[in-house]
């Protein structure tokens, strides 16, 4: 592994949240004609899955943490590198954005969005 795959890697769940999150945004807005119409719910379901795929990029960050890859480069990789504060952030992110995830599919649960 590379110092640049090593650096997509800790920053995966930044962007894999972000990507999760703004999906799942999207989806619920665009699936209210639909729900309105058809009376089905998908929203909570599909609120689950992405913040499975969240919580996913957040561990790859994790993974990415202990990585020896992340310290190539580096004259003292016992202090540390950007690699692994770019993970931790990551980890965090990816967590952040998996609870937004869960709270906008549990809003959908009380409000359909046909409300008058």
């Amino acid at each position: 592994m590379n110092v640049r795959s090593g650096h997509l890697i800790s920053s995966g769940g930044i962007w894999i949240g972000a990507v999760a999150w703004a999906t799942s945004t999207q989806l619920n807005y665009s699936l209210v004609p639909w729900v309105c119409a058809s009376g089905v719910r998908p929203t909570p379901w599909i609120a689950v899955a992405l913040a499975m795929i969240a919580l996913g990029g957040a561990l790859l960050s994790w993974l990415a943490f202990g990585s020896r890859a992340t310290r190539i480069g580096t004259e003292t990789p016992e202090a540390g590198t950007p690699f692994e504060m770019l993970s931790i952030v990551g980890v965090g992110a990816g967590i952040l954005f998996a609870v937004i995830i869960v709270m906008q599919g549990a809003a959908s649960l009380f409000l359909t969005g046909c409300e008058p």
